[in-house]
């Protein structure tokens, strides 16, 4: 949780830096490709972590990957966050980051998964529950195949959850069967 505040502070202050320079796409986009790069190389967040690592260090090597493909901006907020040995958080900033993007620019994240992957007349119908839910008329889905729900799907919309799959169906009718009014319990 503290990690989360003090990422958010660096998000805060990135974002209307951004937004004053005229770079809030440009540093958005980077943002994405540092979460995708911590998401998919476990050693870079690793070294992040490491107490061992010397922070210098660590600031040498984030510059060796990201300089010449990130804005200034982005390796200004780099060079800062190692600056304060905070560099473990990047990863953290880096996704807050585009939650606090999707906000500023009213999209609404949804989860939806399904057993199946979805056409695009399924895509929209979710997209239609989605902004009804949710009041906003920029969706972004995130769509999940998973086998184990049988049929149906599960959708995520913020704090809210529909689950219609059948094998949900299928554990609350296991449940009403597992109590039976006519059979005295004992």
């Amino acid at each position: 949780m503290a990690n989360y505040k003090v990422a958010s502070r660096y998000v805060k202050s990135l974002l209307s830096l951004a937004q004053e320079q005229g770079a809030l796409e440009d540093v958005h986009k980077d943002m994405q490709m540092i979460s995708n790069a911590c998401d998919t190389n476990y050693e870079l967040v690793m070294l992040m972590r490491s107490p061992i690592i010397k922070h210098d260090k660590k600031r040498a090597i984030l510059t060796k990957i990201f300089e010449g493909k990130v804005t200034k901006l982005t390796m200004a907020i780099i060079d800062i966050v190692t600056r304060k040995n905070r560099e473990s958080l990047l990863p953290e900033i880096a996704s807050e980051f585009h939650n606090a993007y999707n906000n500023f620019k009213g999209i609404q994240k949804a989860t939806v998964t399904t057993t199946i992957e979805l056409d695009e007349a399924l895509r929209s119908e979710i997209k239609k529950i989605v902004q009804e839910l949710s009041h906003k008329n920029l969706i972004e889905l995130e769509e999940k195949v998973e086998k184990d729900l049988i049929g149906g799907f599960v959708l995520n919309v913020g704090d809210k959850q529909i689950d219609a799959s059948i094998s949900n169906k299928l554990k609350e009718l296991k449940l009403s069967f597992s109590h039976n009014p006519y059979v005295k319990e004992y």
